[in-house]
């Protein structure tokens, strides 16, 4: 029986090997795969200036995230 990975919505295989190999539209896809998660763990409370708080991404905390990620993906060996 043959697993269909994409239902798990998971990054094809060769599009890993190549991010590794620094390949800079592979590592886009991988930014943009997490993306959505970067911007979750981004999102920290701001306050307007009338002080009324809301919620936004922290474009520093992003940009940080993105970049530990590229250094992790460049640093992964596959087999």
């Amino acid at each position: 029986m043959k697993n269909n990975y994409s239902q798990y919505n998971l990054l094809p295989f060769n599009t890993i090997k190549s991010a590794t190999h620094g390949d800079i539209e592979a590592m886009d896809a991988v930014t943009r795969h997490f993306g959505g998660y970067i911007a979750t763990l981004s999102v920290r409370p701001m306050r307007d200036a009338d002080g009324n708080e809301h919620y936004a991404v922290d474009e520093s905390i992003r940009r940080e995230l993105e970049t530990k990620l590229a250094n992790a993906v460049l640093r992964f060996r596959t087999v």
